[in-house]
């Protein structure tokens, strides 16, 4: 367990990450370091001060007591400032400085994990690596447990301009013996390769960036050596207010980035004891100079929550011509390509074809980036192009709190499949929601599919998901989304999933790494909005003793059985008093059960066509509780009675052990489904939009969906406004004519279905749920509703032109 988990475990994370609290003990122990080392610093002659918890002792007297030495004649600069600092301490450098430089292994895990991604893809051979100001050697080293420095890199070069340092880092590699290594002292404004390299695949620079005066001139200097498509690797202290990043779109997203005033501060002040410079101004000149392939902030709380960053990225490589943002025209939503490196070519190709007219957003920012001389957003850096950009700022998405709400789907996709037929022709516009679904669609491999959500964090569960397909064998593939655990998923996330992964979907699974590697949790599928009903389940089953009880009734293997155990848990669960105290309240049912009031509505407005009873009688509490608790009663009895738990029904197994079982799963944790998800080009067809259904919807080129799977999120609208009959007419515009809309919804009979009537829609219901009989697996939804489009209903010229048009604009697909 990390430092971090006892903590939390033993008296709660937020009082010890406090900043008042960190940085007043870190105070302590640098105070007691200093007075151990002037006590000391009698007895020098007779100690060691390079070895052990001495060590710490000339670290604390070279940083903390020891003066700067002043310049003379013969020596100035920043040479003479770094000696001046270094030459006392250099022996001692590496072990002091393991717990104060965090992030370093991580840097080189990610850099490593790109490296090995190019070189699977056929992009990169022996590369060569430039360390810019690498000290002891130290960095070079710790990639040996990634890489072998040996044997992957043709050659490394280690530039800095301190003596001392550089005389620890000789040393070391005659000791490791690797020839292909050469030291350099020399400012790294002036440090070129010979011509023969033709430049370098890699650079970095671990904590050498704060240390540098003239920074604008080191990280301007690092494009003269680095080949077009070179990966850059920095790991800095930084200090930054969020309101600084507030309008950028290239920052590859600003989770966690804030620091608060007093630890801006604090930090900026006591490093500059040393010459350390932690102004925000040099990570921000660092991602206007390259663009952002992954980027995260994180804190180092074991010395008072220091921040520091890890940022890799790579050459701009575009130009704010108008040719370039002419050719960007043929970027939208439907075809949308998104690397920055190779975009010229596939934009000639395209431009002849396009539809001027609709415009992704993509497109939109890189007008405004392009125009300014800033870098593309992070989206057109990544390896993939399935994550569309977006802007992680806007309140719309910050809302929910960098949480998900679904940690899996609610909806029976063997349904789906009986109803849909999926093809290779079809393109399918879906909600996110966990993405399983989703997976489960791609066995049939459509065409296309444009994953949908408004919660960022719904689309990053989902990026997972792809990214253990690409990256992971079914072993990792199992733990991690088969029992919800795995006590290396980040070490995973950062050497294997990463190359993988969108700048935003990264920072937010390094942020919960602990989902599934906190020993104190059930995993993955304990977490999310949705966990509040599933945790009440559980500790109702512990308060009154019905463990054993869940437990025979998923390890039930008849029907007959089941019946028989399902009485003694139904008297908890479905308990007059529960519904009265918990179940019937409004805010268990939007907070909890994912239940928003309009649909709350609906299932009470059935409840009183089905008593005979005035719809004015709604609000009465007595009423609304009934109907809800009905409702639930017709959701679960018949699974209990028709389903078997065991090794059918891996929604109520889940809910009811916390993991799916070997027996009980979805079909995309199969060892047949991981086959056909982890082949090349199992994702192409995947784009995954965080946005509104009608936002992407109008951002597509018309009359080319097949089929829309919107759940139940029409039942999300107020009837009392045109919701509704809007995205009944953005989803006639953008489908073909035949195209099929699959929807749920909590009535029998949605007040919904006369809008689509109304805009070319052919209504069918294929799925009612009756007292005591079951819709399907899940048996959450009254009824299910297929709607045929029959006829256009858009006459603007500019759908008359679309449909004159012959070219078919899914072949621009890339």
């Amino acid at each position: 367990m990390s430092v971090v988990d006892t903590l939390h475990s033993q008296f709660g994370l937020q009082a010890w990450t406090s900043p008042h609290i960190t940085i007043g003990v870190t105070a302590i122990f640098v105070f007691a370091l200093v007075a151990s080392a002037a006590l000391l610093s009698l007895q020098k002659g007779k100690l060691d001060f390079n070895k052990g918890l001495l060590s710490y002792v000339k670290f604390a007297w070279s940083c903390f007591l020891k003066p700067h030495e002043r310049e003379s004649d013969g020596e100035t600069g920043q040479q003479h400032a770094l000696e001046s600092f270094y030459r006392a301490q250099a022996t001692v450098y590496d072990a002091t400085r393991r717990k104060l430089l965090c992030g370093r292994e991580d840097m080189l895990g990610l850099l490593a994990a790109q490296l090995k991604h190019r070189e699977s893809q056929h992009e990169l051979t022996k590369p060569v690596w430039v360390d810019i100001g690498g000290g002891t050697g130290y960095t070079i080293e710790a990639m040996n447990r990634f890489l072998s420095v040996e044997n992957f890199f043709s050659h490394v070069y280690l530039v800095d301009l301190s003596p001392s340092l550089l005389e620890v880092a000789r040393k070391r590699f005659e000791r490791l013996g690797w020839n292909n290594v050469t030291v350099v002292c020399q400012d790294a404004r002036q440090f070129r390769l010979s011509e023969p390299t033709g430049g370098a695949d890699i650079v970095t620079m671990s904590y050498s960036l704060s240390m540098i005066p003239d920074y604008y001139s080191v990280v301007d200097s690092l494009t003269k050596f680095m080949k077009t498509n070179a990966v850059l690797g920095v790991v800095d202290f930084y200090v930054q207010n969020i309101v600084d990043v507030s309008c950028r779109n290239y920052t590859g997203g600003v989770f966690n980035r804030h620091v608060n005033w007093l630890g801006r501060a604090f930090w900026r002040t006591w490093f500059d004891f040393d010459r350390v410079n932690l102004e925000a101004a040099r990570r921000d000149y660092l991602e206007y100079r390259f663009g952002t392939i992954v980027s995260a902030s994180e804190r180092n709380y074991l010395l008072g929550g220091i921040p520091y960053y890890i940022f890799l990225g790579c050459q701009k490589d575009f130009t704010s011509g108008s040719s370039s943002i002419e050719k960007l025209n043929a970027t939208f939503t439907e075809s949308p390509y998104l690397s920055a490196a190779n975009h010229r070519k596939a934009m000639n190709e395209a431009i002849e074809i396009a539809t001027p007219e609709i415009k992704s957003k993509a497109y939109e920012s890189a007008i405004v980036n392009l125009s300014s001389n800033l870098p593309l957003p992070s989206a057109f850096y990544q390896n993939h192009h399935y994550r569309i950009y977006y802007n992680d700022q806007l309140p719309k998405h910050t809302q929910f709190n960098d949480e998900y709400i679904y940690a899996f789907n609610w909806e029976d996709p063997r349904v789906d499949h009986r109803l849909l037929n999926i093809n290779s022709e079809d393109v399918i516009l879906t909600i996110t929601s966990a993405g399983d679904n989703i997976l489960d669609y791609l066995q049939n491999s459509p065409k296309r599919i444009h994953a949908v959500d408004m919660n960022p964090n719904q689309n990053h569960l989902l990026e997972l998901k792809v990214a253990a397909f690409a990256a992971l064998g079914y072993k990792d593939v199992w733990k991690i989304f088969g029992e919800g655990k795995h006590a290396e998923f980040r070490q995973l996330l950062i050497t294997k999933l990463s190359p993988h992964l969108s700048s935003q979907a990264f920072q937010f699974w390094l942020e919960h790494a602990q989902v599934f590697t906190s020993k104190s949790n059930k995993g993955l599928y304990e977490t999310g909005g949705s966990r509040v009903a599933i945790k009440m389940v559980r500790y109702l089953f512990t308060l009154f003793g019905l463990g054993s009880s869940n437990t025979k009734l998923c390890e039930a293997q008849t029907l007959n059985e089941q019946r028989e155990l399902w009485p003694t848990i139904r008297r908890v669960l479905l308990s007059r008093v529960l519904n009265w105290a918990i179940v019937k309240t409004e805010w268990f049912a939007w907070k909890a059960a994912g239940v928003p009031p309009p649909q709350r509505n609906m299932i009470i407005d059935d409840y009183l066509k089905r008593k005979g009873l005035s719809g004015g009688i709604k609000k009465n509490q007595d009423v609304s509780g009934q109907a809800i608790w009905e409702y639930v009663v017709d959701t679960f009895d018949p699974v209990a009675k028709d389903t078997l738990i065991s090794n059918d029904n891996y929604f109520y197994y889940l809910c009811l052990q916390g993991k799916f079982s070997r027996s009980c799963h979805p079909t995309y944790l199969t060892p047949k489904a991981h086959n056909k998800l982890s082949s090349p080009g199992a994702f192409d067809g995947l784009r995954i939009h965080t946005d509104g259904l009608n936002e992407v919807i109008a951002r597509m080129t018309p009359r080319t969906l097949t089929i829309a799977v919107v759940m139940d999120s029409m039942d999300w609208f107020n009837p009392d406004e045109d919701a509704a009959a809007k995205q009944a007419q953005a989803l006639n515009r953008a489908m073909k004519m035949g195209g099929r809309i699959l929807l749920r919804s909590a009535s029998i009979e949605p007040w919904y279905i006369k809008d689509f009537e109304a805009n070319g829609f052919s209504p069918r219901r294929v799925g009612a749920r009756f007292p005591g009989s079951c819709i399907d697996r899940v048996n959450m939804y009254a009824s299910a509703w297929i709607f045929t489009k029959t006829a256009e209903i858009d006459s603007s010229p500019r759908a008359k032109a679309n449909r004159a048009n012959s070219v078919d604009v899914e072949a621009l697909s890339i």
